[in-house]
């Protein structure tokens, strides 16, 4: 397994955070934890002058995730680690001396519905800041409801890039730090030379395989052997594995989301697809959807993304006990419950060095703020609205964790509007 120790990585996680973490407070990040009691809270009518849902003790956030329906596998993981992030600023002192209240609201997998719950925590709600959304489609379901209200919202799915919104930020990778970045590692290190798309039919496994036929084609001199999309929830991928058996690419690159992961995967397997042998390279699951899958039906797969719960560094060590004493001890964690995880942080942050909750302040506070507690180890919010973060390659185990095999020397700045792949 390849070393993973980030350099900052474990500022302020020694033995102060040691002692907290036998006092529950586990986790935290070291910025969290600075003691409170000396600051007077300033007056509400000085960090809130825009009629938001701010108190002289509370500030009103949303989290809006789909709790059912196809997504719910993916998204559950997201919420919980919001929660757990809530949790610790509150326990911390909270934000500009309150604590934070949720509403949560769930998506339920629909995009009309997040758009509707979306204006409902804006408009009657007030809500200061929303943590949500996990699909693209959802996101871009809310986006003009966020804009025409100047809400504020922390997204923190891997997504296709191609956005950029002054009333978004956005917590995951975008292409460029993901697709492209694991393209070039399967093309080096497996001899990826050949590939058969798979992905389910939204906009982002369209325009990420998109992106990726450019970058197979122009860049890699590749070629695409096959491209095939099919409906969220779908469950039958029989028809589609013949075809890989039948056109052998070298890698499978596969964008399937939510719960059609776990019958895509269960076939591979039944139909003699052995992925220690057939390389292929997702983009799309992570430890909570192998929760579902089950760990043996897709042992050998390898994933991209930038946080693994395997990832050895300080911060993660806390920040995985104390997911897992909140939510249980069976519970696991994947790259967007860890990029959820850092949205409430960093509007925190950004609140406190603005000194008000007025979303255009924030907005104007959050480039270039630096978050060394983040489990992945380090992140900077770029003047973009995303963040420079490494990029890591993992192959699945048997027990629904990952090895990982590759962690991009350097953050990597994030493009979301690459030259040439638009």
């Amino acid at each position: 397994m390849a070393d993973d120790t980030e350099t900052g990585a474990d500022h302020g996680l020694r033995s102060p955070l040691r002692r907290r973490l036998l006092m529950g407070l586990a986790g935290a990040p070291a910025l969290a934890l600075m003691p409170r009691s000396a600051w007077a809270a300033p007056p509400t009518s000085a960090v809130n002058t825009t009629g938001l849902a701010v108190t002289d003790s509370e500030v009103t956030v949303g989290i809006l995730h789909s709790i059912t329906g196809t997504m719910a596998i993916s998204e559950t993981g997201a919420q919980e680690a919001e929660k757990l992030a809530i949790q610790q600023i509150n326990d911390a002192g909270g934000v500009l001396g309150r604590k934070i209240k949720i509403i949560q609201e769930d998506g339920a997998s629909d995009w009309p519905t997040f758009a509707e719950k979306a204006k409902k925590l804006l408009v009657n709600d007030h809500c200061a800041a929303v943590m949500g959304c996990w699909t693209s489609a959802s996101r871009k379901a809310v986006l003009p409801v966020f804009e025409q209200y100047n809400g504020l919202l922390y997204y923190p799915t891997f997504y296709e890039g191609l956005e950029q919104s002054k009333n978004v930020f956005y917590t995951g990778q975008e292409a460029t730090q993901q697709i492209l970045a694991g393209l070039d590692w399967v093309h080096k290190e497996k001899g990826g030379d050949s590939f058969y798309f798979i992905g389910s039919d939204y906009i982002w496994p369209r325009t990420s395989n998109k992106i990726a036929r450019k970058h197979v084609e122009n860049v890699l001199k590749g070629k695409v052997v096959g491209e095939e999309y099919f409906p969220l929830g779908h469950t039958q991928f029989n028809s589609v594995i013949n075809k890989i058996k039948l056109t052998k690419p070298k890698v499978i690159f596969a964008d399937v989301v939510g719960g059609s992961n776990v019958a895509f995967y269960k076939q591979l397997k039944a139909a003699g697809i052995d992925l220690s042998k057939q390389v292929l390279m997702t983009i799309s699951v992570t430890e909570d959807e192998i929760d579902g899958i089950g760990g043996e039906n897709i042992a050998g797969a390898y994933a991209c993304m930038k946080y693994f719960e395997s990832i050895q560094n300080e911060n993660n060590k806390a920040f995985v006990a104390a997911f897992k004493k909140m939510w249980g001890e069976k519970t696991v964690i994947g790259d967007v419950t860890q990029a959820a995880y850092l949205g409430p942080f960093l509007w925190k942050m950004a609140c406190e060095k603005a000194g008000s909750f007025d979303v255009d302040k924030v907005v104007a506070a959050s480039p270039g703020l630096e978050f060394k507690g983040a489990p992945e180890g380090y992140v900077k919010i770029d003047e973009n609205h995303h963040l420079w973060s490494k990029t890591r390659v993992g192959r699945a185990k048997p027990d629904g964790q990952f090895e990982i095999v590759y962690t991009s020397p350097e953050l990597i700045k994030p493009d979301p509007f690459p030259k040439g792949y638009q």
